[in-house]
């Protein structure tokens, strides 16, 4: 039980990333740095200075970047492939107690996954927002549901399995609405 829920964390995290993709790794950092939390063997440089600093520097500039509607949207495309490898760190750093083979396959398939398909819905709706005015606040939006989410799936790692859950329905509902298009008969 415990192995599926460090997969669900992972994954979870993961999915925060397609919102900021700096603000879930700065906030693992933080939690690791004053030990409330521990990561995979190999992985506990997410909490050191230097990288704290690192992320606190990227998520600051990729929050303020995201407040200037055609700028947040180029950077959105150009940083699905960072989001990828975010996920992927993420998902890896919290599954450690099993082959190297199947905890890099799901860090893979599933983190980077999972944060490919998060980025892509929010770099939709990003783009229908700006041509509603809502920039800012899906911006806002975003950065709230990447600061508290994280904090909460630390504190309650059960809401983990919830915003799966929640992110895959959201995905799904957006997907119908903006991109299926029945085929007449």
């Amino acid at each position: 039980m415990e192995t599926i829920l460090a997969i669900a964390i992972g994954l979870a995290l993961s999915a925060t990333v397609g919102f900021r993709i700096f603000t879930p790794l700065l906030i693992t950092g933080i939690f690791v740095h004053v030990d409330w939390l521990t990561l995979s063997e190999g992985f506990s440089w997410i909490g050191s200075t230097p990288a704290i600093i690192a992320f606190a520097v990227a998520t600051l500039f990729e929050v303020a970047v995201n407040y200037i509607p055609a700028v947040g949207s180029f950077m959105k495309m150009i940083a699905t492939p960072i989001a990828a490898l975010a996920g992927i760190l993420l998902t890896a750093s919290f599954i450690g107690d099993m082959s190297p083979f199947l905890e890099w396959s799901i860090a893979i398939i599933g983190g980077g996954g999972v944060a490919t398909a998060s980025h892509a819905t929010i770099t939709a709706v990003k783009g229908v927002s700006e041509t509603a005015m809502m920039s800012p606040a899906v911006s806002a939006a975003e950065d709230a549901t990447a600061t508290f989410v994280p904090i909460l799936i630390f504190i309650a790692p059960i809401l983990a399995i919830v915003f799966l859950l929640a992110m895959v329905f959201m995905i799904y509902k957006l997907y119908r609405r903006f991109l299926y298009k029945p085929k007449a008969i």
